[in-house]
């Protein structure tokens, strides 16, 4: 079903288009943007491939291990995007003065440093999610975005999905009534590493060095490098800021919450599997008090879920329950309180969010689809339920003063050390 023929099924009324003022572009209309990508992993392709599409050319690459550049200059030219210059370090490809915007599509841990670094080389950046891997770090680069005047896209790329936003219409329309809960869940066996393998030396060809970067200086070990980092906590937060952002997201968005909980409390350890070696917990619970509403986050390495879905988010409102997910959502109704209704995914979000950030870079417009305001919100949640869990205490975390009340070890985890050289951004 089309998103306009749904709305006008389920009796709601549209969202208006919202007028921008007419500024200045910075290229002209069908002028490409030229853009670097800092990381080259898997992700980076399929961005790399929508960035293309949505009418951007590359103009150079950075990543720390030699096979992955070699793959990734082959994968842009087989896209008619050939001779691109490769560097090893960041800081040299925000020299060329060709590159209009940076793609980051590094570990969690390597985020920060290099969207501050760009938005103050006057690059624009599309930085992937989590936005980053502490609450300080999303701080220091939203100040960032403002203090350069910066276009910043997150890559929260359902913000810009029709489905989801006629989940977010349904439900601030009235059609489920007052939503007092919402539970959002994601259960996936890759959270659970149970085959550790003994530290070695670095693949030739990979600067592991640069790889740790700011986190602490450690041997290099298979079964914390690539694909895996993230279930440790020095480059990552788990399935809490991976699958967890993308639907904290989508439930903040749903909900229309846009500022942090009362009160935030969770329990969490590897379970499923104690001798996983995994610092980020295979098995997790997370409650937030939400002021008018009950917010649950739940994580299993089993991948069995409620509704017999492996990850969704149910919105319990007194009319009916919505559940949704990526393949599409369904409205429960009690009784005849609402409509039993259907949708599916109707669009390509990935390729639309990347014409958004195209189009934003173009007409100068920072209010991208996905903010760093947006990015940081869905982060910080997931970031205060790892804490939480961390700590085994109930949290209470004032976003203006930038610290939790009452734990001296929760305000801790807020704020990494960087290991020398590098330096924590002052904005």
């Amino acid at each position: 079903m089309l998103r306009r023929d749904f709305l006008k099924t389920a009796g709601i009324a549209g969202v208006g288009a919202m007028a921008f003022p007419n500024i200045l572009r910075a290229q002209g209309a069908n002028e490409r943007v030229n853009f670097g990508i800092i990381g080259c992993g898997g992700m980076a392709h399929d961005n790399a491939e929508e960035f293309l599409n949505a009418g951007g050319q590359c103009v150079g690459i950075c990543e720390i291990d030699q096979v992955r550049m070699a793959n990734m200059a082959k994968f842009l030219a087989d896209r008619n995007n050939p001779d691109v210059p490769a560097y090893g370090d960041y800081r040299k490809l925000l020299e060329n003065k060709d590159v209009d915007a940076v793609l980051i599509c590094t570990p969690d841990h390597w985020h920060c440093l290099p969207t501050v670094d760009a938005c103050s080389a006057g690059k624009d950046v599309y930085v992937e999610k989590p936005m980053a891997n502490s609450i300080a770090e999303c701080d220091a680069m939203t100040a960032a975005g403002k203090k350069y005047k910066r276009v910043i896209e997150i890559g929260q790329q359902q913000r810009s999905g029709e489905m989801w936003k006629a989940m977010q219409e349904f439900i601030q329309g009235g059609q489920l009534g007052k939503v007092s809960r919402v539970d959002v869940w994601g259960n996936f066996s890759y959270t659970s590493l149970r085959n550790p393998q003994p530290d070695g030396t670095p693949p030739d060809g990979v600067d592991f060095d640069m790889w740790l970067g700011p986190a602490p200086k450690r041997a290099f070990n298979p079964s914390r490098f690539h694909g895996i980092w993230r279930m440790f906590w020095d480059y990552g937060g788990g399935l809490m800021t991976d699958w967890g952002v993308h639907l904290l997201d989508m439930a903040l968005a749903g909900t229309g919450k846009t500022d942090m909980p009362i009160s935030v409390t969770a329990s969490g350890s590897n379970y499923a599997y104690p001798d996983a070696v995994n610092e980020t917990f295979d098995t997790m619970n997370v409650t937030y008090d939400c002021g008018d509403f009950l917010m649950t986050w739940s994580n299993s390495p089993i991948e069995v879920g409620p509704y017999w879905r492996n990850y969704g988010i149910a919105f319990q409102g007194e009319n009916g329950t919505m559940i949704v997910n990526r393949e599409g959502f369904e409205v429960i109704p009690f009784g005849d309180r609402t409509q039993n209704v259907k949708m599916g995914p109707t669009n390509n979000d990935r390729l639309d969010h990347f014409k958004d950030f195209v189009k934003c870079i173009k007409s100068r417009d920072l209010n991208t689809i996905c903010t760093p305001e947006m990015g940081a919100l869905a982060a910080k949640y997931a970031h205060l339920g790892n804490i939480a869990a961390r700590t085994g205490e109930k949290l209470r975390y004032d976003d203006n003063k930038k610290r939790f009340d009452s734990s001296d070890k929760a305000n801790r985890l807020l704020k990494p050390k960087y290991r020398a050289p590098w330096k924590f951004p002052v904005v």
